[in-house]
């Protein structure tokens, strides 16, 4: 199953969105909320990787990041990994988190786990 990785500032953020997420998706999926530096705001690289791993079954991860710092920290990891099972989402956090939730729940393959975050981009609300 793909795995998801929430990137924010705040980890209570994180935390809230992964809830919702959690709790929108009929099925559960791998699930991890990440942010925060030390009480703070800002994202660690090293909390990053951990997430990744932790949630990671081997069908791939997707990362879904808020703004600025927290997008160049994910790029930053996925550089180093260099691998394309793990991929970032231009995609809204809320959104997106919830829409790869439920196609990762749903067992769908990375690819599409990472389409439904993404379309979420452009999805209106009204």
């Amino acid at each position: 199953m793909v795995g998801i990785v929430l990137v924010s500032h705040s980890l209570a953020l994180a935390r809230e969105v992964a809830d919702l997420a959690r709790a929108l998706a009929p099925a559960p999926a791998p699930l991890a909320p990440v942010g925060g530096l030390d009480g703070t705001l800002g994202v660690g690289l090293d909390r990053l990787r951990e997430a990744v791993k932790a949630v990671d079954q081997g069908d791939g991860v997707v990362l879904v990041a808020d703004i600025g710092s927290s997008v160049l920290t994910a790029k930053l990891l996925l550089e180093e990994l260099d691998d394309d099972s793990v991929v970032l989402a231009d995609a809204p956090l809320v959104e997106g988190a919830v829409a790869a939730t439920v196609m990762a729940g749903a067992g769908a393959p990375l690819a599409d786990v990472l389409a439904a975050a993404e379309q979420a981009r452009t999805t209106g609300k009204l």
